[in-house]
């Protein structure tokens, strides 16, 4: 953990900030110094016009000159994990996502973040030579740059408190390392580091408060409701024209539970009333039964049951005209019928009510739901994107993909991506029965993961050579906690190598629940992957970095790999 830094130390006015967001857009384009202190920033004129600073009035969010905006956004995760970056710069250029994102028909960008990141000296898993000039950048000043690109290719930001520390989510906004003060401070000091980007536009101040979080309840300790409201007043108070993002709870009043984050029954009795009218956006998240088997999937009833399930908790605050609402979480793999017809009646849903939503998520490295695009962070995921078109906004002149590199630059450091971990996506059916854990890995993670260093491999060590010299592959750990461990494979091909596998002994592993690369399967205590998609062949002299996450009662520390290819 990062030790904290003290507030007064963190803050900057903002003409330092705006040198510093002017800095990062710089770099990342590749310009150069014109003079001493003075950096030519890249014009962003055919980017689509950003909405500005926006209020609500009723259920609708608006410009500053009254026009109805919908929030279409997908988040893009990573800076609230151990990398404290954007996943998948380790493989693709910071532009060459965000003009993807753009040209996929979103205008929006949720981004994840921790409060320990916030006070890291560094991040991690950045390629440098893909990513010029962010590698040396702290995590502030990356975030910095991740807005200034954004707004250069059209896309608005909503900063979303993901997780305290870099390791898991919490229940709370509060827990014994980070406090309530901590929480409120480090919000004050984002508001007023963007406080003249308009860019910004909103701060979704906690994500998925469950478990003991409460609706109004009273208790100072466990009142989400309560505790939103400080904390909202506290931003406004630095900077009075953002939206302020207020999610869900768990366990509603009424007894029923829903997602984590997703509970927002008890809202239009009991509203967020701050000392600045009309900034107030509810954020409930929703999932398909893939991630976790609610109630409502096996009703007699199912999909046409749903918009009355989304009515209660949170469909209401706009069907009768109360506050806008931000879908703020909802994805899936799209790989069953179930959850085919759960996003169509949603999809539908957000239509038919104009809501605003952010997607979950453009990484693909999300186990229980995948991303918008593939493995190779490149390639879309067309049928999600079919599947979402009735609410994109279409785009003149989609944005072009750019061709994928035969292999992954030698980066400045060595990457160490690492998964967002598994979720606990509901409560349970009585307070007596343990929440359920999903085996996949998600957004919403319930276990506390301990990270682990991703040093750079020492030759000779966990490396199988393959006669006739044809691939070698180095194990690099990246993360392990009780239930499970993420780690990755540097394959290297000597030769022409058109199929490939990988195998090691791994006692106490279970089941391979997601990887990127290739396809896995355990048998007997021993994993064996072979490579697949966009890994699946190599070219002679080509390295590539696939991974999996798989659920095990102990991670293997340095296996030995037996590796073969023909």
């Amino acid at each position: 953990m990062t030790a904290g830094v003290p507030m007064s130390a963190k803050r900057t006015n903002w003409s330092s900030t705006r040198r510093l967001l002017q800095r990062a857009a710089a770099l990342v384009a590749g310009a150069t110094l014109v003079a001493a202190g003075a950096i030519a920033a890249p014009a962003a004129s055919a980017a689509t016009p950003l909405p500005g600073w926006l209020s609500t009035r009723g259920s609708t969010i608006v410009t500053a000159s009254g026009v109805p905006f919908t929030i279409k956004a997908t988040a893009w995760f990573g800076m609230e994990t151990s990398n404290c970056a954007p996943h998948g710069l380790w493989s693709i250029a910071l532009d060459d996502g965000l003009s993807a994102i753009a040209g996929m028909g979103f205008n929006t960008i949720r981004l994840p973040f921790s409060n320990e990141c916030l006070a890291a000296k560094a991040s991690n898993s950045i390629n440098g030579a893909v990513n010029p000039g962010l590698v040396s950048l702290t995590p502030l000043q990356l975030m910095d740059a991740v807005i200034a690109r954004a707004k250069a290719h059209g896309l608005s930001v909503i900063l979303d408190r993901h997780r305290p520390d870099s390791a898991a989510q919490s229940e709370l906004w509060y827990t014994g390392q980070y406090s309530e003060q901590r929480w409120i401070d480090d919000w004050k000091m984002l508001a007023a580091r963007y406080k003249d980007e308009s860019a910004v536009i909103g701060v979704d101040l906690h994500n998925e408060p469950h478990g003991a979080a409460c609706w109004n309840c009273g208790d100072p300790a466990r009142d989400w409701r309560a505790a939103a409201t400080r904390a909202g007043d506290a931003v406004l108070g630095v900077n009075p024209r953002l939206l302020i993002i207020v999610e869900g709870v768990e366990r509603q009043n009424d007894g029923s539970s829903t997602w984590w984050g997703g509970g927002l029954k008890d809202a239009g009795a009991a509203p967020v009333t701050l000392a600045v009218k009309n900034r107030v956006v509810y954020s409930p998240h929703d999932y398909p039964a893939s991630v976790y088997a609610q109630p409502w999937f096996s009703a007699s009833g199912y999909p046409a049951n749903l918009e009355a399930v989304w009515d209660a908790n949170w469909g209401y605050l706009v069907r009768k005209n109360i506050a806008p609402v931000l879908l703020g979480e909802f994805g899936t793999k799209l790989e069953t019928g179930s959850d085919r017809a759960w996003l169509d009646a949603l999809v539908g849903y957000l239509a038919k009510t104009k809501m605003s939503y952010a997607y979950w998520s453009f990484n693909p490295n999300s186990g229980d739901t995948g991303g918008l695009v593939a493995d190779d962070w490149r390639t879309p995921q067309k049928a999600k994107l079919a599947a979402l078109a009735p609410i994109l906004t279409p785009v003149a002149a989609p944005a072009p993909q750019p061709a994928p590199l035969p292999s992954t630059p030698a980066p400045t450091s060595t990457p160490r991506p690492s998964v967002t971990p598994t979720p606990t996506p509901t409560a349970s059916p009585t307070p007596a029965t343990p929440s359920p854990k999903p085996s996949t890995p998600s957004p919403k993670p319930s276990t506390p993961v301990t990270t682990s260093p991703a040093p750079t491999p020492k030759p000779g060590a966990g490396t199988a050579p393959v006669a006739p010299a044809e691939l070698t592959a180095t194990w690099v750990p990246q993360s392990t906690w009780g239930e499970g461990y993420v780690a990755e494979l540097t394959v290297t091909a000597t030769g022409s190598v058109r199929n490939w596998s990988v195998s090691f002994d791994a006692a106490g592993t279970t089941a391979v629940s997601n990887a990127w690369g290739m396809s896995c399967a355990v048998a007997a205590g021993r994993v064996t992957c072979t490579g697949a998609g966009w890994a699946a062949t190599l070219a002679p002299g080509q390295t590539v970095r696939v991974g999996l996450q798989a659920a095990a009662t102990r991670a293997p520390s340095a296996p030995k790999l037996t590796a073969s290819a023909s």
